[in-house]
């Protein structure tokens, strides 16, 4: 009996004292419990800063990229120092006083290149008289005639009265002149193909690339500057036509050097009455003028020479 309760008062001692203290019999449960503890710790600045900051929001246009390329790359096509695959320089010519002051702008090329022979015109700047300058022919002092290249623009009082460009010393592109008033009206517009009219009909000396004839067509009825070449390159016919008609001077040339032959007046304009064309002015082959309808006729002592 005594044993037994003995037995009894051990087992109550031993359950007060496991129910003071941690549980030693399960490590795995306590170390689970304490990584949760661990983890509850949130820093609650943190946490109030992720609360309020809106979204990151991606404003920016996906294609700015790509626009913006394409601008840079405008930009290098409008370089003001090349022009269709040539280095250029700037110029300006300035005449006229304060209330009639007229500006030329233009580009012309630093290192002479020789325009197109078959081009009727060809244009220069000449950096001794400070002026644009034409010619029929090409030049010889490339030293002072600089070859014009690149965009054109001449104001009037600080208004655009004409437009265009050029290429290797000839009209190119599109050509516009305008009326210096309130309305700006546009008076003429050609369109160039490096010196020739952009619809003009070429023809060619058999399969070489000698021009033999350029009929100027525009509208679909021939109108413009006719031209016409010998087999060496020179001009030998220039003239005008209008809807379809001969009218005003034409002039034939000698073979060499743009000279000049004869004029012949044909009518004003197409809207005249048709007459045959009759001799105006001759030169001799040293551009000197030996006849003028009406006025003299040195034609016998040239011969005579």
């Amino acid at each position: 009996m005594k044993s037994s309760v003995y037995t009894l008062l051990i087992s109550v001692v031993l359950l007060s004292l496991g129910s003071c203290g941690q549980p030693q019999w399960n490590s795995d449960y306590n170390l689970d419990m304490a990584r949760l503890k661990e983890n509850s710790k949130v820093d609650a600045g943190a946490l109030a800063s992720a609360d309020t900051t809106q979204p990151t929001i991606e404003t920016k246009n996906p294609l700015e990229d790509e626009v913006a390329e394409r601008k840079k790359k405008r930009k290098v096509k409008r370089s003001k120092r090349e022009f269709l695959g040539y280095k250029i320089k700037r110029g300006y010519t300035k005449s006229g006083g304060r209330y009639k002051e007229t500006i030329e702008t233009f580009g012309y090329l630093p290192e002479h290149e020789e325009p197109n022979e078959y081009a009727p015109y060809k244009y220069y700047f000449d950096t001794k008289k400070k002026k644009l300058a034409r010619s029929g022919s090409n030049v010889e002092d490339t030293d002072r005639y600089k070859v014009l290249h690149g965009p054109y623009k001449k104001t009037l009082d600080g208004e655009v009265v004409e437009e265009g460009y050029f290429y290797v010393g000839t009209k190119h592109l599109r050509w516009e002149k305008y009326r210096n008033n309130e309305d700006h009206t546009l008076v003429d517009k050609e369109h160039y193909e490096k010196g020739f009219l952009r619809d003009a009909v070429v023809t060619f000396y058999g399969d070489t690339k000698k021009i033999k004839e350029v009929m100027p067509y525009e509208f679909g009825e021939v109108q413009g500057t006719y031209y016409r070449f010998y087999e060496n390159g020179e001009l030998e016919w220039s003239g005008q036509y209008q809807k379809g008609r001969k009218v005003g001077v034409w002039i034939n040339y000698y073979d060499f050097r743009n000279r000049r032959h004869y004029e012949y007046q044909y009518p004003e304009t197409a809207y005249d009455p048709p007459h045959e064309p009759y001799l105006i002015k001759e030169y001799n082959r040293h551009a000197t003028l030996i006849y003028e309808r009406g006025k003299f006729d040195k034609r016998e002592q040239e011969k005579d020479k």
